[in-house]
């Protein structure tokens, strides 16, 4: 069975979206961000990030991470990538082609949309957005994601999905990694095809069922 490390609140969503998509029967073990605890490493810690029981599983101390029978991979993206090529359906590439398309989108993501789009949700997180420092790097990230949005928008002019004719790990992908911009509403209304796309990812069923065990869990340890 698929084992799952990590809480819905990380970038472990996109795992656990996955699984939910391709239909696999998964066990979920939460493994907290150490920054969240006060003391990571005390005796009555929640397994989390720096726990020596995690470190075994990742030295890296990161989730999310998997263990697919005796399998261990990390990297969230990375991750997804190998769900679908091994499960294979409509979510993984059909051709040699579509399997580089789906690897150069996903690395574009990581590449060249994440570094800002994370600046946007940390400072949510740390409730730093009315600040003028939150702002200031609020607006900054934006002006960033400029070109990223402006290449991706003219991608999907046309067309309904990043790669093929039908929704990939290459859109769920993406969509998680711009989820963490979509408190900036200006920057998704000047990019339509974007927005459109995205809330078309975010209506699919596995995307509704990942939010819906995201939303129980708690936000305060």
């Amino acid at each position: 069975m698929l084992t799952i490390y990590g809480v819905y609140r990380s970038r472990a969503s996109r795992v656990y979206w996955m699984a939910e998509e391709l239909g696999l029967e998964f066990r979920s073990v939460p493994v907290l961000q150490a920054r969240r605890l006060a003391d990571p490493l005390a005796a009555e810690a929640p397994l989390n990030t720096q726990s020596s029981d995690f470190a075994a599983v990742n030295p890296m101390a990161q989730i999310p991470s998997i263990k697919d029978g005796e399998f261990v991979m990390h990297e969230s993206l990375a991750i997804n990538l190998y769900l679908a090529r091994k499960h294979g359906g409509p979510l993984s590439g059909q051709t040699v082609e579509e399997d580089g398309l789906l690897t150069m989108w996903t690395v574009w993501a990581a590449a060249q949309v994440e570094p800002e789009t994370v600046k946007i949700v940390l400072t949510y997180d740390n409730g730093l957005e009315n600040s003028d420092e939150g702002k200031q790097v609020i607006a900054v990230a934006c002006r960033a994601l400029r070109r990223p949005f402006a290449a991706l928008e003219s991608h999907l002019a046309g067309r309904q999905w990043i790669v093929g004719d039908r929704f990939t790990v290459a859109d769920l992908n993406i969509a998680e990694v711009l989820r963490y911009a979509q408190s900036e509403a200006a920057l998704f209304d000047a990019h339509p095809n974007v927005k459109g796309w995205i809330e078309h990812c975010q209506s699919r069923a596995g995307y509704k069922a990942m939010q819906a065990s995201r939303a129980r869990e708690p936000i305060e340890v």
